[in-house]
């Protein structure tokens, strides 16, 4: 077997690979405000999710081009050369999510494969000019504003919403009092970033564009737009009574997982899936140049099977490990079981004496009949999954990748401080998870680039030999990792199986190394 057949075949099962891994972690990150906040089981939000993610797989936004060749210039290199960055790309992103997944960390996929890329590319080439810097750097700075514009008007947006409807989400006279205009604004902000921003090449939405919006102004439409959905969800309330307002916010929390889904399928499922399908182009169109081959579109169909790739990731345990890390960073409860380093909690404990006391916001701490935890009421579900949906969705119109992670986390992280559940009772340990969640998102590029450069440079060098070393290291990190992973599960959360993902119990002090029951 040549080098070439063999980039193909290895970069066809690391795609494979790849998207499973990725629907471990990023994807997780989909289902954590409707599961959270007990509005329906894991299992029904996973499949639910993954439909509208495989649909938004099929109005592919001009992301995957970034991510195929926005990043570095393909046709400056060989077909071989090319391919060889593409596989590398994977080989590292697989043990890299796999690692972070293990652990419970999330992970970006889309920063994790623009620095993969670049360290490729430099190691194949040994120069510094093959990337494009511009737009490298236009793709970090989409990635940091994502974060900055997600927490910021997660916060601002919880904060207005808590105070209107307090923690009574489930009065009757308080829903429907507030209710009809929060949900309609909700409803309204959706559908413009996701249809009107995220589906504008669509035909029939840039026809209305041209004679709706055009003709009367974004504002008074958008207005318009939001005093009818209000009217309309006002008059089923007071027609069906407690069954709409017991039930309004949960509905517009999924119908926010879905948005954020289906803006998923379009940015981050697109970054994860072009440098394999890429790669196998270069392979089937070997005999015209890598400039050219780079320019030949990719098929619909493929992105729908990683989407479902995806889906059966968001399945396993590590995926639950990575959503209950999540969500208990932002719990409503006051004691919870995370993993932060000494110094995480000492930095988060300082920051803490800054802050004057206050009033807490969120809702008491509840369970449902059954016994589980609900970390987040559905308002909040809905602020974090509404919020997360639109940001994607206005980059994904723009061409730029960004990350569903770093954006649920940021926030999660936002509407938590809104309700001042990072004030009491494990704030340092909250904190000091964000801190290193943060702290780790940056630690994954400088390995993510380092280790791409070493392995490009040893598949061009050595060849299948290369190839061959590459996928035995990445096979034995990943066995260290899971030895150590599930051993660090068992210090931290040996009470906590299956779908339980309520991490109560044995909430070790890593300063200390002791353990507390809560």
């Amino acid at each position: 077997m040549d080098l070439l057949t063999a980039l193909m075949v290895i970069g066809l099962v690391m795609l494979i690979w790849d998207c499973v891994e990725v629907g471990r972690n990023d994807a997780a990150n989909l289902v954590n405000g409707v599961f959270e906040a007990r509005v329906m089981t894991r299992r029904t939000a996973v499949w639910l999710a993954g439909f509208a993610v495989i649909l938004g797989a099929t109005f592919a936004s001009p992301v995957m081009e970034t991510a195929r060749k926005g990043i570095f210039e393909p046709g400056l290199l060989t077909i071989e050369a090319a391919m060889a960055v593409y596989v590398t790309a994977y080989i590292v992103d697989t043990v890299l999510l796999h690692t972070y997944s293990a652990f419970g960390m999330p992970v970006s996929t889309t920063a994790s494969l623009v620095f993969e890329l670049i360290g490729a590319a430099i190691g194949v080439s040994l120069s510094l000019g093959i990337v494009h810097w511009d737009k490298a750097a236009t793709v970090l700075n989409a990635i940091v504003m994502s974060i900055i514009l997600s927490g910021v008007a997660a916060f601002m947006i919880q904060r207005v919403f808590r105070a209107a409807i307090r923690d009574e989400h489930t009065d009757h006279m308080r829903v429907l009092l507030h209710g009809p205009w929060i949900a309609g604004l909700m409803l309204t902000w959706l559908s413009w970033f996701m249809v009107l921003k995220g589906m504008k090449a669509v035909p029939v939405i840039g026809a209305f564009q041209e004679r709706i919006l055009d003709r009367f102004g974004t504002v008074p439409t958008l207005l318009m737009v939001w005093a009818a959905i209000t009217l309309v969800i006002h008059i089923l309330t007071s027609i069906f009574q407690t069954r709409i307002t017991r039930n309004l916010f949960g509905f517009t929390a999924v119908l926010g997982m879905l948005c954020m889904s289906f803006a998923f399928g379009q940015n981050d499922l697109a970054n994860c899936a072009s440098p394999g399908l890429s790669a196998l182009w270069l392979w089937q169109h070997a005999e015209e140049s890598t400039r050219i081959a780079t320019k030949i579109p990719l098929p619909v169909w493929a992105l729908t099977g990683c989407g479902v790739l995806m889906v059966l990731g968001m399945t396993s345990k590590n995926a639950q490990r990575v959503t209950r890390a999540a969500v208990n960073t932002g719990s409503q409860f006051d004691h919870i079981a995370l993993y932060a380093p000494g110094w995480c909690r000492k930095t988060a404990r300082f920051l803490l004496r800054w802050r004057k006391p206050g009033p807490t916001l969120a809702p008491p701490p509840e369970r449902t009949p059954a016994g589980k935890r609900l970390h987040f009421d559905p308002l909040r579900a809905s602020v974090i999954m509404s919020i997360s949906a639109s940001v994607i969705a206005f980059a994904s119109s723009k061409g730029l990748p960004v990350s569903t992670t770093y954006v649920t986390f940021a926030a999660v992280v936002a509407t938590g401080m809104g309700d001042r559940t990072m004030a009491r009772g494990d704030a340092d340990l909250k904190i000091g998870r964000a801190i290193w969640v943060f702290f780790s998102w940056f630690a994954a590029a400088l390995i993510a680039m380092i280790a791409s450069a070493l392995v490009a440079f040893g598949i061009v060098r050595l060849g299948i030999a290369g190839l061959l070393i590459a996928l035995a290291v990445n096979l034995i990190i990943r066995f260290i990792v899971r030895k150590r992973a599930d051993a660090h599960e068992r210090r931290y959360h040996p009470d906590t199986h299956g779908d339980n993902t309520d991490g109560v119990v044995a909430e070790a002090d890593s300063s200390t190394g002791s353990s507390s029951t809560t």
